[in-house]
């Protein structure tokens, strides 16, 4: 027993220094470069500044901002449209088919999300299989201009991004218990008033842990804005990674990257007062 012990407090330290090291004190760096000035060469100065933070509210970085929410909100309400009916039937499936298709949606997290970001460009290129096969078809008389648009940028951000939000909203559903639906059917509630009144209200917690984990991640993916939607399509991802590589500009990198993690803290905040509602609800 003494053994038993002493091995959990030193795992326990072990993983409690790891965190420290390789989580508080790096995002405490950031912050702390965040409030200092800018230096060409050493890339910031130790001067406290708030520059950082005003650059951010100049009209070009408010625009990167406000396409960013746009194609993370637009990606997420995509994801929860297309996964929530795909978890619900998922989670209603014989244990066999679940687990296959579950390993099913697990492959593509196999690959390196860039290369799978590659695989998306020969998709919709001018001579990419979308046209070809259209073309094929004489649905189109010459190659659609897929590639370098918003829809390219949106279709590869949902791509990589669909499976975040099934698997919380499967987890959520899987657990649902079903006789609360088949209670409503008997006593003559259609589809559409089971679904909005017993199966969305228990679900909310998978609904909210699918789309922060959808939302804030999609505006960190400068490679696919990159790669699928050319230099015009700034994100605040390709606004971090240039400040950090090409402008040498530290500080205003931090500061971008604080305010995505204050709107994590946020939707972590609003998802942590959704579960405490529910299980006051469950209480009474």
């Amino acid at each position: 027993m003494k053994s038993s012990g002493r091995t959990e407090r030193l795992v326990t330290v072990l993983v409690s220094l790891w965190l420290v090291l390789f989580g508080v004190v790096p995002l405490l760096l950031l912050v702390a470069t965040s409030f200092f000035a800018q230096d060409p060469i050493d890339f910031f100065r130790l001067a406290p500044s708030l520059e950082s933070y005003r650059q951010l509210l100049d009209p070009g970085y408010l625009q990167v901002m406000r396409r960013s929410v746009q194609f993370a909100a637009l990606t997420t309400l995509l994801c929860l449209l297309i996964g929530y009916p795909f978890a619900w039937y998922t989670s209603r499936l014989s244990r066999p088919a679940r687990v296959l298709v579950l390993v099913l949606l697990m492959i593509p997290f196999w690959t390196n999300s860039l290369v799978r970001t590659y695989a998306i460009r020969m998709v919709l290129g001018s001579q990419g299989l979308l046209n070809q096969a259209l073309l094929a078809l004489g649905i189109i008389d010459s190659p659609l201009r897929l590639l370098y648009t918003d829809t390219a940028v949106v279709l590869g951000l949902f791509y990589l991004m669909l499976p975040f939000m099934i698997l919380p909203l499967y987890a959520c559903l899987e657990k649902l218990d079903y006789r609360l639906v088949e209670a409503a059917r008997d006593l003559g509630a259609g589809f559409l008033q089971t679904l909005l009144r017993i199966v969305w209200p228990l679900s909310l917690p998978g609904v909210y842990a699918g789309c922060i984990m959808v939302f804030v991640p999609t505006m960190g993916l400068f490679y696919v804005a990159t790669l699928l939607g050319g230099a015009r399509q700034l994100l605040v991802g390709n606004l971090i990674q240039q400040q950090f590589l090409n402008a040498r500009n530290w500080p205003l990198g931090s500061a971008t990257s604080v305010v995505l993690i204050l709107m994590m803290a946020l939707m972590l905040t609003g998802y942590w007062l959704v579960l405490r509602r529910l299980a006051g609800r469950r209480r009474q």
